[in-house]
């Protein structure tokens, strides 16, 4: 099997912490230069020093707001004049606070939609000239399981991950034919700090401790545990490789077995 991704360039939204990061650490692992991109500079700095570069990789950071998509556009349009561009993109960024949906207001509907589609349509967008001309492009989307089953109290956050599917499916079908995939990974429950902040509300709202309430949430997993972050990054990893070539257009749990539809 070819995992190999040596001179290839991916590009690692959300790369500060967590999935993100996990995301970086694994591609530079297996060969590719690593551009991280997020609005937090001074961790990008600690992430980049984690990166593997004992196959001569060359790694760097971006730096921008991605609840301000033109901040985006103009960011990743500046560096692809510089750098041409990248041949693997991981759409990912932080889901929207949680809440009923008929109580948002309609603002945390259009911020969100800035935050998670318009951005990532930016990059795509700017991107896609440099992946036709490589015949090579692997566009990856960290979305939700909500994709497939609407998560409780996350009214925003399932409405626009529905819409980032959609879109994402829309691209597969265009860009097929140009040797471009574009998958969406769907995380379940992953140790990450947005899963304590998920907790730590539930245990709150049902008074319950931390703890319980944890226990409550591995309880719903057949695998009765927590994702590793780093778990989740091997199947991007996978599906950023040459050996992926014929998967697009899915939609893939990463969640212990937790989602219940097929």
């Amino acid at each position: 099997m070819n995992i190999n991704l040596t001179s290839k360039n991916a590009l690692v939204c959300g790369s500060s912490q967590g999935i993100g990061k996990a995301c970086a650490i694994e591609l530079a692992a297996l060969g590719a230069n690593v551009t991280l991109f997020s609005r937090n500079e001074d961790a990008l700095k600690t992430v980049l020093g984690e990166l593997d570069t004992k196959n001569g990789q060359q790694h760097q950071l971006l730096v921008a707001d991605f609840s301000q998509p033109d901040q985006v556009n103009r960011v990743i349009n500046q560096v692809v004049s510089e750098t041409k561009g990248f041949e693997i993109l991981v759409n990912n960024t932080g889901g929207p606070a949680p809440g009923p949906a008929n109580l948002a207001a309609a603002s945390e509907y259009i911020d969100a939609f800035n935050l998670h589609l318009v951005s990532n349509h930016h990059l795509v967008q700017a991107l896609i000239p440099y992946m036709k001309n490589k015949a090579y492009g692997r566009i990856i989307n960290v979305i939700s399981t909500s994709v497939k089953q609407p998560l409780p109290n996350l009214g925003v956050s399932n409405t626009i991950r529905g819409a980032v599917a959609s879109w994402a499916k829309t691209l597969a079908f265009e860009l097929g034919e140009f040797g471009i995939t574009v998958n969406n990974v769907l995380p379940g429950a992953t140790a990450t700090a947005r899963l304590d902040a998920i907790i730590q509300g539930k245990a709150a709202k049902q008074n319950i401790s931390f703890e319980q309430a944890t226990l409550n949430e591995k309880a719903q997993i057949p695998l009765r545990r927590f994702a590793k972050p780093e778990e989740f990054a091997a199947t991007v990893g996978f599906l950023a490789s040459p050996s992926a070539s014929y998967i697009t257009g899915i939609n893939l749990p990463v969640d212990g077995g937790r989602t219940s539809s097929l």
